[in-house]
């Protein structure tokens, strides 16, 4: 019994992802379509075939998922200690002193190893 269910279930999400990926296709032909018309009623109805498309891959099993991910890193993001302006500047000032000391110590090692290839080959 559960079988038939889920494929039921499994049969209806494909069902549901073709009229997404027909919906998506339809807002960017359309788009492409009527460029004649006017810029905010084009992107007025690629947003409103977009948020269709997505509602409707919100019903599948795959879109719940994504739902339930999205909101579980929200959580998560919520719970993150970011660091204040200072502690920022001083960081990015770190960075930057130490990716200038690593170029110029390359910056050495190239022209010793120049310099050496020249002597070697005469050049």
């Amino acid at each position: 019994m559960t079988t038939n269910t889920e494929n039921q279930t499994n049969s209806l999400d494909i069902v549901k992802w073709g009229i997404v990926i027909v919906l998506l296709a339809a807002a960017i032909i359309g788009n492409q379509m009527f460029g004649e018309a006017s810029v905010v009623v084009r992107a007025l109805g690629v947003i409103v075939a977009f948020v269709i498309a997505g509602l409707i891959a919100l019903q599948t099993v795959k879109g719940k998922i994504a739902l339930a991910f999205a909101q579980e890193a929200h959580i998560e993001v919520r719970k993150v200690v970011w660091p204040t302006r200072q502690e920022a500047l001083n960081t990015t000032f770190i960075v930057l002193v130490a990716t200038a000391i690593v170029a110029l110590i390359l910056w050495g090692f190239d022209a010793v190893l120049l310099r050496l290839v020249n002597l070697i080959t005469g050049v």
